[in-house]
């Protein structure tokens, strides 16, 4: 770039600069802005527009077009030319604007007497904030060096909107970061919590974003890079000897940040007027802006590494650590973040009182640890990051999958009537909690809670399960690095059984794949993976890892009776090789002179549709059936439980569904075959009802769930039931729910 533009560019900064140090109104400093942009670049017209909200900008400042339609005009995204740079995050920069596709003309404004236009987004931080415009009545290209100088005060405008420059009046945009946000996200756990935020990984925060020293701020810079070089090189040697998929991700990391092109357009941003700081971020900016574009999972990687490295270098450069050292997690905090593993969501335990992510999913790992926790959870809450501060007030509704953060009132107290009320439910559940879920019609229906860590069993005493139909022990193997002892892994299976106090605990097989993806283990690259090499597919093709599990679990029972159970077993022929392996390996055991089980009872999860249809042979031979409701739901409809387009217009209920379950009891009878129903809606009180009317005298499910089911069960005539769902059936009915649902409104 030009010195003299690169000069003109620093003076801009600096008159911007000037301006935002004034105490003038919010609407008075927009307007100032206009006038000296306008000046700056030699052009008729500046506007700026912001968004008032998700989808709308607003006309908030101009210079050149009607003042009457300031405050006015508002422009939906993606509609007209600013429009489409807010959606696209890119510049548009045209010498006729009314030739180009997607012009919209807005009378109110008078800009038809203005030919050339460019548009440049107002972002900060993958964050699209507004549009930055100028025109002009002659026909003119704006040159490249133009374009860039926009881009740097368009990046000033964010970090001066993101810091309430622009409130003051009442005519100016509302403060951010003050005002009531609700955000729609995904039910990952249900409940409903309120509390402060804590964020897993706050924002950097970059105040001073103009300097007057470039030569000050590029020395400044290249030390920082040289210290996150340095720190890049030093993680790798600890990993040398690590998965060599990780010491790949660490070498594009290093590359990355060895990166001449990546140095040089932060010193030529820093040239433009811009602190090291500030050049950091720009790039960071324009990472994310790229990132929103890419559909190719290899580029988005390498660009969020960009992305990342650029976090570590704005710590380095303003002393801001990862986790502010000044702060303490507060009492009640519900976690923000935009991801979490495992590892890191059960560090933090019980003490969270919610999780808010704006990524994840229904199926992810940290679904499943909250999910283990019973911490109330909501995934794909998009905006999170950016809108919530540490010690916000939130309130979360784990049940809709919303957020409400800075709630107004009339939510605050809405939803803490919905707590209180649950609050008041548990209650009464504690007083039913030693009873048996006896039926009016006197059917005894077995409860049993589904696991996966130690702070889960507790549970079992507080909940009145009866036993653990579902102990996951791929959590072991997903809160971890490295691959677990086989020692440990005995040890943490005996404390299991300690903690059932005699109680029976079905252990279900490593269960990983699909979603569950071991961080030392390659992830196979499959195009539908949760119909591919999965959970018993992964066992019997890596024998060994199986075998060192089974070792454990029979050494961790120490002489007790132990319940071993395989998952998505979708032929007869591997479970009949998975109990081979069973076998085997307790030969191995008797011959190394080991405690066996006193008993042992090998088990399937029923996941597949092709299983029901088993042979014979498999009914007789298997010692007990699980149906693991979630993948067979999705496997039946065709689709995927973790898309929210098709996952909610299937209903477990419809009479297809049910006669197929029916079927499945029905062969399990006549072969003596124990049978239980696992999985969310065996949660679900009106469902878990109507599969105890079909047959189902087990049911596995969430610990804070067994109270709500037991309390329907022990008010329900399953025969009057039954005969509700069947003249739904022999009706028409595509769905017993409106039925059901009728008949007990009048029971109860």
């Amino acid at each position: 770039m030009p010195q003299s533009t690169e000069s003109e560019s620093r003076k801009l900064l600096v008159r911007l600069r000037d301006v935002m140090a004034h105490e003038v109104a919010g609407q008075a400093r927009l307007d100032q802005i206009t006038a000296l942009i306008a000046d700056s670049m030699g052009a008729e017209v500046c506007a700026i527009y912001l968004f008032r909200d998700n989808e709308t900008l607003e006309l908030c400042a101009t210079v050149g077009l009607d003042r009457e339609a300031v405050h006015r005009t508002r422009l939906r995204i993606g509609e007209g030319l600013v429009g489409r740079v807010a959606r696209s995050g890119k510049p548009i920069n045209t010498l006729d604007a009314q030739s180009v596709w997607g012009f919209r003309h807005v009378p109110e404004t008078g800009e038809e007497a203005f030919r050339a236009f460019l548009g440049i987004p107002i972002q900060r931080v993958g964050e699209r904030l507004g549009v930055l415009v100028v025109q002009s009545r002659e026909a003119r290209q704006f040159t490249a060096d133009e374009v860039y100088a926009l881009e740097i005060v368009a990046m000033l405008l964010a970090e001066m909107t993101e810091l309430g420059a622009f409130v003051g009046d009442g005519t100016g945009l509302p403060a951010r970061h003050k005002q009531a946000v609700l955000i729609r996200g995904l039910s990952g756990q249900e409940g409903t919590a309120e509390g402060h935020v804590w964020l897993h990984e706050p924002r950097v925060v970059v105040t001073n974003l103009i300097a007057e020293d470039p030569a000050a701020e590029i020395e400044r810079l290249n030390a920082a890079v040289d210290k996150l070089r340095v720190s890049v090189d030093q993680l790798l040697a600890r990993n040398r000897s690590g998965d060599q998929e990780q010491i790949q991700v660490l070498e594009a990391y290093r590359m990355f940040a060895n990166s001449k092109g990546w140095l040089r357009r932060m010193e030529a941003d820093i040239a433009a007027g811009l602190s090291a700081e500030g050049a950091v971020e720009k790039e960071q900016t324009e990472a994310r802006a790229r990132m929103r574009q890419v559909q190719d999972a290899y580029l988005r990687e390498r660009l969020s590494d960009l992305d990342d490295l650029s976090n570590r270098l704005l710590r380095l450069l303003t002393g801001q650590s990862r986790v502010d050292s000044d702060a303490e997690i507060p009492a009640d905090a519900i976690l923000v973040a935009r991801n979490i593993g495992p590892a890191e969501l059960l560090e933090y335990g019980r003490s969270l009182r919610g999780i808010v992510l704006e990524e994840g999913s229904v199926g992810s790992h940290a679904a499943i640890v909250a999910r283990a926790l019973a911490i109330p959870l909501v995934v794909r809450a998009e905006g999170i990051v950016v809108e919530a501060i540490n010690g916000d007030q939130i309130m979360i509704d784990g049940d809709q999958g919303v957020v409400h953060l800075r709630p107004e009132e009339t939510v605050v107290n809405a939803l803490r009537d919905k707590i209180a009320m649950n609050a008041k439910a548990q209650e009464r559940y504690r007083s039913i909690r030693d009873k048996p879920a006896v039926t009016r019609c006197g059917a005894r229906i077995a409860l049993t809670m589904n696991a996966g860590l130690m702070a889960d069993l507790p549970s079992l005493e507080s909940s009145g399960a009866e036993g653990v139909g579902l102990f996951r022990t791929e959590l072991q193997y997903l809160a971890r690095n490295t691959m677990p002892r086989r020692t440990e892994l005995a040890r943490a299976y005996s404390h299991v059984l300690d903690a059932a106090l005699g109680r029976r605990v079905v252990f279900r097989t490593l269960d990983i794949g699909s979603d569950k993806v071991l961080a030392y283990m390659k992830p196979a690259d499959e195009p539908n993976p949760a119909l591919g090499w999965r959970a018993i597919r992964i066992g019997l093709d890596k024998r060994g890892v199986m075998r060192m599990q089974l070792q454990a679990l029979i050494r961790g029972a120490r002489g007790r009776p132990l319940a071993i159970m395989f998952p998505f077993i979708s032929q007869y022929e591997e479970y009949r090789d998975a109990r081979g392996e069973v076998e085997k390996t307790l030969a191995i055991e008797r011959r190394l002179g080991h405690a066996l089980p006193a008993s042992v009872e090998v088990g399937a999860m029923l996941e597949t549709p092709s299983l029901a249809w088993a042979p014979e042979r498999f009914f007789q031979e298997v010692e007990f059936l699980s149906i693991g409701g979630n993948d067979l739901k999705q496997f039946f409809f065709a689709a995927d439980r973790e898309n929210e387009r098709v996952r909610r217009r299937y209903d477990t209920l419809s009479v297809a569904y049910l006669d197929f379950l029916e079927m499945i009891v029905g062969r399990c009878l006549r072969s003596n075959t124990p049978l239980s129903f696992c999985g969310e809606d065996a949660g679900r009180p009106i469902e878990a009802i109507c599969l105890a009317a079909i047959g189902f005298r087990a049911l596995s499910m969430r610990p804070s769930s067994i109270g709500p089911v037991k309390s329907l069960l022990l008010r329900t005539d399953l025969g009057e039931l039954r005969a509700v769902m069947e003249a739904a059936r022999d009706a028409g009915e595509t769905s017993v729910r409106p039925a059901v649902m009728d008949y007990l409104r009048a029971q109860h």
